[in-house]
């Protein structure tokens, strides 16, 4: 018995000293809670709800401070001021992609969305530019996304006002505006091979296209296969599973809040009316519109410490001296909380977005996309798909919710990764 308490006080002693020389040996982390051997500070997390525990620590710590998964150092931001002086004003040296284990598992560190270095920046600037060539921010998206929207009221007309749950039909929407703009193809939502693809998209399966051929002598280039197939899976995930989720919460805070939803339908019915489709032109004349779905971003937090990043070499940050390599974990909570810019953040208000006169009101607190070099690729697309759907469904539907608004729950069921809402039925009532 001696002998094992021997050896347990040996190995974590080893332990705590390896913590250490992470700590201090490369440079000088951000203070933090003193780390447990081997789970660091795992347990001094609530893991359904990392933005609440990150928010408590920061009371103690201040807006920069390191916590421990497992042994490896993660230094976490806090509030505006750090995450624009990071993301923004260091752009460059916190433009890693940090490590995220199950993605790394999935992608193999192919792809643009968790790969690095040379990769990543290839790899980046040809899909926005390949995005461009195909439509992406021209007319044609516009057009697209427009038909699409119309698909989207005919299959919500089909369930003759009954009880429905919107999870599948608001995945099929944004899902069938990438195939259009990578396939020149718009599937039925009821394709066999459709409906395939979007039961695969949570397992991460490779979607097969050509090798770039002018490459292939090329051993140093980042245009493979893999690459190229990897990339096509996240736009394909990243441009579908958070619109869809973002319109499927939208709907939920809008039956919860139906004076939101008057004051909407109002504005449609002036600048719109019932029978001509919405566009992009028409946002400038409906600044409430406009406020309500940057509103419905900002509660819902989508994700709420963003993709994790690193810096890409040691960075001098504030007071002290980061390692290159070193994970970042950016709460974007703590922005789209700023209780200063946002007065009452925990209320659905679309007023935090307008003027005194009612006039549509930027914020730089809103970070929905991220910010600096590894901000969505696909917000343009975004902004439009989230404006139109939304605005075309409540052009020709009425929500009626199976609940009162009052018991209506919006508060996410889950708060981990991403923010996403329990199930919930509605009945969509034609105009």
């Amino acid at each position: 018995m001696d002998l094992v308490v021997v050896l347990v006080v040996c190995v974590s002693s080893f332990l705590l000293v390896l913590l250490w020389k992470q700590s201090h040996g490369k440079g000088k982390l951000p203070p933090g809670p003193t780390p447990l051997p081997i789970i660091g500070n795992v347990l001094q997390l609530n893991v359904k709800n990392i933005s609440k525990s990150l928010s408590n620590l920061s009371k103690v710590y201040g807006p920069v401070f390191t916590l421990y998964f497992g042994m490896k150092p993660t230094v976490i931001l806090h509030g505006y001021e750090a995450v624009k002086e990071a993301l923004i004003d260091q752009g460059e040296e916190f433009a890693g992609r940090g490590s995220f284990p199950l993605a790394e598992k999935a992608s193999d560190k192919f792809g643009v969305i968790f790969s690095n270095g040379k990769r990543w920046k290839d790899l980046r600037r040809f899909s926005l530019m390949t995005l461009r060539n195909f439509g992406m921010g021209k007319r044609s998206i516009e057009d697209s996304v427009q038909q699409e929207a119309c698909t989207l009221v005919k299959e919500l007309r089909k369930t003759n006002g009954s009880p429905c749950d919107p999870t599948f039909i608001l995945g099929c929407a944004p899902c069938n505006v990438i195939c259009s703009i990578i396939f020149h193809n718009h599937f039925d939502y009821k394709d066999k091979d459709f409906l395939k693809m979007m039961e695969k998209f949570n397992e991460n399966v490779h979607i097969m296209s050509s090798p770039w051929i002018q490459e292939k002598h090329n051993k140093q280039t980042e245009f493979t296969t893999e690459n190229l197939i990897m990339t096509i899976s996240d736009l394909f995930a990243a441009g579908t599973e958070t619109t869809s989720t973002t319109l499927r919460y939208g709907l939920l805070l809008l039956m919860k809040h139906p004076e939101v939803t008057a004051k909407v339908q109002e504005e449609i019915d002036r600048v719109i009316g019932r029978q001509r489709s919405p566009s992009m032109q028409d946002r400038g004349n409906m600044p409430y519109m406009d406020a309500v779905v940057h509103e419905i971003q900002r509660v819902i937090d989508l994700i709420p410490t963003n993709l994790p990043h690193s810096v890409t070499r040691d960075v001098k940050f504030r007071n002290y001296l980061i390692p290159k390599g070193t994970n970042i974990l950016i709460s974007l909570t703590s922005v789209h909380n700023n209780d200063k810019e946002f007065p009452n953040p925990e209320a659905f208000d679309p007023g935090h977005f307008l003027d005194e006169s009612g006039n549509f009101k930027k914020s730089d607190y809103f970070m929905a996309f991220s910010a600096g070099k590894r901000s969505c690729m696909g917000e343009g697309l975004a902004r439009m798909e989230l404006f139109i759907f939304l605005t075309t469904i409540l052009q020709k539907f009425t929500l009626k919710p199976l609940v009162e608004p009052k018991d209506i729950n919006t508060t996410p069921a889950n708060n981990g990764f991403a923010s996403v809402p329990h199930s919930f039925q509605l009945r969509f009532i034609p105009i």
